[in-house]
């Protein structure tokens, strides 16, 4: 017999209606970086040394910000471009008569600005350039001899051409223009999720670096699904919803993403449709979907835990500038209902807070939310670890109750352990024993119960106005 550990999870026993977690995770994105294994980005590198490592690139961007909401170990799959990043229309602003030119093909999403600092022809003035649309620079330089400078790690280069006449470049001349991210194919985004099926790493979920849409997210489902019964490697993904369309009213946008939702009913699929204007670690202001952010955060909570627990994970204000498209707070509400990971703002706070933790769940489901999923994936790995200990055991037929009950104990370990750490509030592992053919089917069957935590979803206050001089 080839046998082994199976698993399977139960839903829909819980009846609803329509210690610190690991947060290991696993980033699937662009990077021009090649690497026959996963790159490992530790929670102590700063935004240098993460782009040192995956590049000036989406990937690293992602890196970057759940490093500063959390993230400790992070592996990085970099996957090659199927579609090419754009370089938009150059925009000038100069009193010069030189010609500037931008030349590559981009890393990632750049607001580039160009700005002479030193009036003079090549050779002689300098200038500073912006990937953030101004908000940080770099050093001065001075233009090229050939007029020809890298701008450095994002894939393009600048060309500045005296003017005949002289007088090329005037203190003050900016150039500017933007550059859209390249984009992976699905296809290699499913071929890097295989590849993890017999790695040695240990991972909580995958995030899917950059948009995607509902054709990669069916795939992703089935996926989630062959990870758990074919592979033993439970997990979930977290993906990326586009953001809205400079031709697109707020309405259309939100009814496109509801339409995207349709169809997709997976506890171990994750959507974030959730964008701001933020400040990352290194200083620079960008236009980012959340989702890096939210990988971070699961790092910091206990697998039990809501990330939207307001008391404990707080987005400052500081950092997240605005939620964009301008006016999405009127409809947060309803990309929630639809069970899309969002942030919002409470009245009376300043900082900003991940909704819920949702998954494209079924109605009904046990497992609605991150928080849900993440216990019991923990509780499959660490059970079925400890039911492979016990695999060719031999059993008495002649004793069953003590050699049932020996490898009863030792499945029970992992259970003890999630209610020490108080991950779960109650738990139990049964073996049927009175359909037990041991001799004949040489296989147990296992039931493991567990009471999750419960938590604070909403609150009803009541108050009123009483009069001490009221005889009851």
């Amino acid at each position: 017999m080839y046998g082994d550990v199976n698993v399977k999870v139960e839903d829909g026993n819980l009846g609803r209606s329509s210690s610190t977690g690991t947060g290991t995770q696993i980033k699937i994105g662009i990077s021009n970086v090649e690497s026959k294994a996963p790159i490992l980005i530790s929670g102590t590198m700063n935004a240098k040394k993460i782009k040192e490592k995956v590049g000036n690139t989406p990937l690293a961007d992602a890196c970057i910000d759940a490093v500063e909401w959390g993230a400790s170990s992070i592996y990085c799959i970099p996957v090659k471009a199927g579609t090419a990043g754009t370089i938009g229309e150059i925009t000038e602003d100069k009193k010069g008569y030189g010609t500037f030119a931008v030349k590559g093909s981009p890393n990632n999403a750049y607001d580039i600005v160009v700005e002479v600092m030193d009036a003079g022809e090549c050779n002689e003035g300098s200038f500073r350039y912006s990937l953030d649309g101004g908000n940080t620079y770099t050093e001065e330089m001075t233009i090229p001899i050939t007029g020809e400078a890298e701008l450095e790690t994002t894939g393009l280069s600048v060309k500045f051409t005296d003017a005949e006449g002289g007088d090329s470049f005037k203190e003050g001349d900016s150039f500017s223009f933007s550059t859209t991210s390249p984009a992976m194919s699905n296809e290699s985004v499913i071929s890097a999720v295989e590849s993890l099926i017999n790695s040695p790493l240990v991972f909580e979920f995958a995030h899917i670096v950059g948009v995607s849409a509902k054709a990669l997210w069916a795939s992703l489902c089935t996926l989630a699904n062959d990870f758990l019964t074919k592979y033993k490697r439970p997990l979930y993904f977290v993906c990326e919803a586009r953001g809205k369309k400079a031709d697109e009213t707020l309405e259309e946008y939100v009814n496109a993403m509801l339409e995207e939702r349709k169809g997709i009913n997976n506890i171990y699929i994750q959507v974030v449709c959730s964008n701001s204007r933020y400040q990352r670690m290194d200083g620079r202001v960008q236009v980012i979907n959340n989702a890096g952010i939210v990988t971070g955060l699961y790092s910091a909570a206990k697998e039990s835990q809501s990330i939207g627990e307001v008391k404990s994970f707080p987005i400052s204000e500081a950092k997240m500038q605005e939620l964009l498209p301008e006016g999405i707070e009127d409809y947060i509400e309803t990309l929630d209902k639809a069970k899309f990971v969002t942030i919002r703002k409470y009245i009376g706070k300043e900082d900003y807070y991940v909704t819920s933790a949702n998954m494209m769940s079924p109605e009904g489901s046990d497992y609605a939310y991150a928080e849900d999923v993440r216990v019991s994936n923990r509780l499959v790995r660490a059970v079925r670890a400890e039911a492979l200990n016990e695999l060719q055991v031999e059993i008495d037929p002649g004793d069953i109750e003590t050699s049932i009950t020996n490898i009863q104990e030792q499945l029970n370990t992992p259970v003890e352990d999630a209610i020490r750490d108080k991950i779960i509030s109650s738990g139990s592992v049964a073996i049927d024993t009175e359909n037990l053919n041991i001799l004949v089917d040489e296989s147990l069957d296992i039931r493991v119960t567990y009471v999750p935590m419960g938590h604070v979803r909403e609150m009803n206050i009541t108050f009123a106005v009483e009069n001490p001089y009221t005889q009851s």
